[in-house]
């Protein structure tokens, strides 16, 4: 492999985590605007910060395969495993949510899940890379076809339709 490839979360899955943060932000504003109970302004702030912890780190995360290993940037931290060091390429199915784990000995590991966009270009990328020895069986049929998930989008899209909803309740009562 010559040049470095770089794979993101799925950004069908970032816009609208971005957008649900923006309307409980609204919502927050209008609700302290309009002179709420303190309560319901704590549960939007309780429910908001988990929201924006999450965009922010799928945002911000990402993975870098180049010709000798693989990065994991997540906000604050990096993690690096060189091919060299590898000694196993391994896959966790569960339903339609798939995580390859890549181990580098007892002590280093990365974990990747499927909600990577091009997933399938990533699964075959790092088992094209990888020696024949370290890759499982089970990675190489994922590899052939791997699942697509679309449930967690699905759910943050109902969320932002949700709070659409009360959004217009609460400006017109």
């Amino acid at each position: 492999m010559s040049e470095t490839r770089r794979y993101v979360i799925r950004r069908a899955l970032v816009a609208p985590l971005g957008l649900l943060l923006l309307l409980m932000v609204a919502l927050l504003v209008v609700s302290l605007v309009q002179g709420q109970p303190v309560a319901k302004v704590a549960f939007l702030l309780v429910f908001a910060l988990p929201v924006a912890v999450l965009f922010i780190a799928s945002a911000c995360r990402r993975l870098e395969i180049d010709s000798t290993g693989v990065t994991a940037t997540r906000p604050f931290r990096s993690r690096r495993i060189d091919f060299t060091r590898v000694t196993a390429l391994e896959t966790v199915q569960v339903r339609s949510r798939v995580f390859l784990t890549l181990s580098a000995g007892d002590d280093q590991f990365l974990v990747i899940s499927n909600g990577y966009a091009d997933f399938p270009d990533l699964v075959r990328t790092l088992v094209a890379a990888l020696p024949d020895s370290t890759v499982t069986d089970e990675t190489r049929q994922l590899a052939a076809a791997p699942p697509v998930r679309h449930a967690d989008i699905a759910m943050i899209w109902f969320a932002v339709v949700a709070l659409i909803y009360v959004l217009v309740a609460q400006l017109y009562p």
